[in-house]
């Protein structure tokens, strides 16, 4: 009992840091903003890109429901959405590609 004691604790424990954390990782971006808020076009101007890609995805995502997905909640709406989200990962991975090929190639050209 002694155990399943000690192991409760360090859960609570580490929902707690957890919490703590998100809170700290939340409030410390917005602080600094206060200070200088020019700041916050350059976090508006990326997340306004995000939601343009993301709505890009979205409207090209289909909505087709299989049979499996029924019996998990899935109605077309949440496929839609889900197909959005995929999309999105996809050109945010070939945005993040794109962005190592050209720093490697631009690199080779500067010291070459």
């Amino acid at each position: 009992m002694l155990f399943l004691d000690i192991i409760d604790i360090a859960l609570f424990s580490a929902y707690g840091l957890v919490v703590i954390g998100a809170l700290l990782a939340i409030g410390f971006p917005i602080y600094i903003s206060t200070k200088n808020p020019a700041s916050l076009k350059n976090s508006g101007i990326a997340f306004g890109g995000l939601l343009i890609m993301f709505l890009l995805g979205y409207l090209i995502s289909g909505n087709e429901v299989l049979p499996s997905y029924i019996e998990f909640g899935v109605d077309a709406g949440l496929s839609k959405f889900i197909g959005g989200m995929i999309i999105l990962v996809y050109l945010l991975a070939g945005i993040a590609i794109g962005g190592i090929i050209y720093s490697e190639i631009s690199k080779s050209f500067k010291n070459g």
